[in-house]
């Protein structure tokens, strides 16, 4: 097939991808095959998405529209957090048939692909973390490919079912995986119409279609979409370590409070079956709270633990990073310390070697200069005083 036909029959693939996610011009294993590249087709719908932010420069803001992009974000970025990776990526809890196909519609809201897909990509992150075959590792794609350019990627675009099968064997969710387009675009029209309801029968809010539409969906789902791609992106560059992963996967509260727990990415990394992310009380996981009440409702249960082996380990991480801090600590008071003496020392010693006589009888020759890195002293076990 001659070059220029075979851009256009690729062309033509990507515009049918967006009704239909599992078509394709050729094999899916050919596309995933490829290198890493930016397919601007697939670019089309993230530029709609940030474009429509805009939109508030004509429909303007209310309260009430403000408020809703703020709840449809905690309650998508739970739909995230809670559905696609703690449910159908993990399986950290179970539910029924039925109910497993609600959470997809409800997963779905967030428009970010169907749960198969995600769940997909999400498991082989976890086999491949932060190595060469991880399609999302800042440390080997860099920041931006990490938070946002592999999604534009053709080979990332097709989803692997046979690494899914236990999901695959729904056609329900098949379908819904299939048809990704369809959960978001009534979405998007629900809240125009009702943004239309309230314009009209409850003018006192200030809203309306158009206005509920640009704060409810485009600006809520591009903070969405961009506050579940910091996991990617930042969560193996900040924070600390409590385990030592063979991935740089870290733990951090801001991130933590950004993803409602998943910031908590080495406690996960360490153990993937469990249901909370935040394996200790202080660490704060809305999603574990929002699945623990949800249980109540008999809606979801089986919840899976984190095993005691897990927190001994971390018990001994604890006591090891204890020491590291102490070491870290006694050097930096007396770092501290000569701060304060070294200013009068110094005055003292000017003092002294004021006259012409003293300052020649200690003045020495010039001889190399020696650095010595004090954090090189805080890596160094202090030294034994037994004499033995």
């Amino acid at each position: 097939m001659p070059a220029s036909k075979s851009l256009l029959a690729r062309f033509g693939a990507s515009l049918i991808q967006w009704i239909d996610s599992d078509y394709t011009s050729e094999p899916p294993e050919v596309t995933r095959a490829r290198p890493d590249g930016v397919n601007f087709v697939r670019c089309i719908p993230f530029a709609i998405l940030h474009l429509g932010c805009l939109g508030v420069l004509w429909v303007g803001w209310s309260w009430f529209a403000v408020a809703a992009a703020i709840f449809l974000y905690v309650v998508r970025m739970f739909a995230v957090t809670g559905i696609y990776h703690r449910y159908f990526s993990h399986k950290t809890y179970s539910t029924s048939r039925f109910g497993q196909f609600l959470l997809a519609v409800w997963g779905a809201t967030a428009v970010q692909r169907g749960a198969l897909w995600w769940a997909y990509h999400h498991r082989h992150h976890h086999l491949h973390s932060d190595d060469p075959e991880d399609a999302h590792s800042p440390h080997v794609h860099g920041f931006w490919w990490s938070h946002i350019g592999w999604i534009t990627s053709r080979r990332n675009f097709p989803t692997d079912y046979s690494k899914i099968k236990d999901l695959a064997k729904y056609p329900e969710l098949v379908w819904l995986n299939r048809f990704d387009i369809v959960v978001p675009v009534l979405f998007a029209a629900g809240l125009l119409g009702l943004g239309s309801l309230l314009e009209t029968y409850a003018p006192g809010l200030g809203t309306s279609g158009s206005q509920l539409l640009v704060w409810g969906f485009f600006i809520s789902t591009t903070a969405l979409f961009h506050g579940t791609s910091c996991i990617n992106s930042l969560a193996h560059l900040m924070g600390r370590r409590r385990f030592q992963t063979e991935d740089d996967s870290r733990n951090s509260f801001i991130l933590a409070l950004i993803t409602l727990g998943e910031g908590w990415h080495n406690n996960h990394h360490r153990y993937q079956s469990a249901t909370r992310n935040g394996f200790y009380w202080w660490e704060i996981d809305p999603t574990y709270y929002g699945l623990k009440l949800l249980s109540w409702t008999g809606f979801i249960g089986g919840f899976k633990p984190v095993p005691p082996s897990i927190y001994r380990e971390a018990e001994i991480a604890a006591h090891k990073d204890t020491i590291h801090r102490m070491t870290l600590s006694s050097v930096q008071d007396e770092i501290n310390t000569l701060k304060r003496v070294l200013p009068t020392a110094a005055a003292i010693a000017l003092a002294t070697v004021n006259s012409p006589e003293v300052a020649a009888q200690i003045k020495k020759a010039d001889g190399p200069v020696i650095h010595k890195d004090v954090s090189e002293l805080a890596e160094q076990p202090p030294a034994s005083t037994d004499s033995n």
